[in-house]
């Protein structure tokens, strides 16, 4: 600003005044420059090369796993037969977000996912708390799946050999074991394939999710043989709250079809690419979720599901009156689920490695090796840390952790929806959410209220997770962003 008392043409100014804490705290990433850097990190750039059959693949193989196999035990006893509409539930929530997330993807393309839709749209702040709620939902998902992983194997093993991993080695401390060793070792497993590159790691994950798909539709073939309809008889034993609990519960079942949209700077063509692999997957996965739930209740009586963490093997095992189909269950779930840990695994370092390109997290994070175009000492850290997380915690409190994260970035990016069509119609659009505002404010609806079915105790974890979050930002993110450097504005 020029000083009011010299000539007009006087060289003679005073600074700017610096922007205030608020304004700092709103500063937006433009659209233009999340796209422009699409792919860059330190010392190497990401490689594009996936296309819509390999991402509707990554986004199936996080999301179809641990909810079918393991979770289900947990939500029936909540539900009763009734899970089947808390199935629906849970997927009208998660289809109103992936309309969304269909939307921004096919306008921001980027690796941050709802994260980098947040920073475009409603500030630094937001994007932080999106970011670390991602944090929350990918790390601890991947946790909680290997955990079930290791439920299968014990039932695979068992079926096999005759043998299975003492209990002092396969559960978490408070569980009557030392350390969860399975958890562990499957995740170091996901991390030496994404080590060697994301192309390796997706011809990976396509085989397994065929596999995956194909030992679900044997479910329903030898289930469909002990169906009962008796079973049917009490279909809402504890009421609508018990759906809505289990509702809340299965939400974990959904998670993952954001998953493609991390890949936002490994795709060929991602603007048309992304939206078709959110739609197609979520498609597929909740038609064989309500598919193999109708068959499970059917098969078997909603009190026998208490405490049964691989209830698909067990009611193979009951229906044919042998091993052999639930053996074979269990070996179509041991790699079935592990492609869910390679793939969410995936995510989250997509995630961290936009959040160290913006400066808000350590830019070692962001360090793209050479040769293989990986993050490799991202996908390290983040897998070491998903092992401990997997070794150590029940599985129970990890799944409420993860869909209280998840529900919460999910409502941000319904909102950054109808936020970016207001700040920015001229935008180029691959895929519009339909009747304007309605389904976003719906999709935040719904995440509210899925929200608000979790316990007190999981609220408590994730206002200590928050607030951790927000300590590390005001200390290091604040001060470190790249906005906050004159040529990033």
């Amino acid at each position: 600003m020029l000083d009011q008392g010299a000539p007009p043409h006087s060289s003679t100014q005073t600074a700017p005044p610096s922007p205030g804490v608020g304004a700092r705290l709103m500063r937006r990433k433009p659209v233009e420059h999340l796209v422009a850097e699409g792919g860059q990190g330190e010392g190497g750039s990401l490689r594009r090369s996936l296309g819509l059959w390999q991402l509707t693949m990554i986004s199936i193989g996080a999301t179809l796993g641990t909810g079918i196999f393991v979770v289900l035990g947990d939500a029936v006893p909540e539900a009763g037969p009734a899970v089947t509409l808390a199935f629906v539930i849970a997927g009208l929530t998660a289809l109103f977000s992936a309309l969304s997330y269909a939307e921004l993807a096919g306008s921001i393309p980027v690796a941050g996912s709802s994260y980098s839709y947040a920073y475009a749209t409603m500030g630094e702040l937001v994007a932080w708390v999106c970011g670390w709620c991602l944090v929350l939902e990918y790390g601890v998902s991947v946790a909680a799946v290997a955990v079930g992983w290791g439920e299968y194997l014990n039932e695979l093993l068992n079926g096999t050999i005759g043998v299975t991993i003492p209990a002092l080695l396969s559960s978490a401390p408070g569980e009557g074991g030392i350390i969860n060793l399975p958890a562990l070792i499957v995740v170091l497993l996901a991390m030496v394939f994404l080590l060697g590159g994301v192309r390796e790691s997706a011809r990976a994950n396509t085989i397994m999710v065929a596999v995956k798909i194909a030992a679900l539709v044997l479910f329903c073939a030898v289930g469909f043989m002990g169906f009962k309809s008796g079973n049917y008889a009490d279909f809402m034993p504890l009421g609508m709250a018990g759906v809505s609990a289990a509702g809340a519960t299965l939400f974990f079942s959904y998670i993952g079809f954001d998953a493609a949209s991390t890949a936002g700077e490994e795709a060929k063509d991602p603007k048309r690419d992304l939206p078709k692999a959110i739609m197609l997957s979520l498609i597929i996965v909740t038609a064989l979720y309500v598919l193999v739930a109708g068959v499970a209740v059917g098969a078997w009586h909603w009190t026998k599901f208490e405490g049964s963490n691989a209830s698909l093997a067990a009611i193979m095992n009951d229906v044919s009156g042998q091993t052999f189909w639930g053996t074979l269950l269990a070996l179509g779930a041991v790699i079935s689920i592990a492609s869910v840990v390679l793939t969410v695994l995936y995510g989250q370092t997509r995630i961290l490695f936009a959040m160290s390109r913006d400066g808000l997290v350590p830019k070692a994070l962001g360090k793209v090796h050479p040769k293989t175009g990986a993050p490799r000492l991202n996908t390290v850290i983040v897998s070491l840390f998903c092992g401990a997380l997997a070794a150590l915690i029940p599985l129970g409190k990890l799944v409420d952790a993860t869909s209280i994260g998840t529900l919460f970035a999910f409502a941000l990016v319904n909102i950054a929806v109808i936020v970016l069509r207001y700040r920015r119609p001229e935008l180029e659009r691959t895929f519009r959410v339909p009747f304007g505002p309605v389904l976003p404010v719906l999709g935040f609806l719904f995440c509210a209220y899925n929200m608000f079915s979790l316990d007190t105790v999981t609220w408590v974890v994730f206002g200590f997770w928050m607030a951790a979050g927000l300590v590390f930002y005001f200390l290091y993110g604040y001060r470190r962003s790249r906005l906050a450097t004159p040529e990033v504005k």
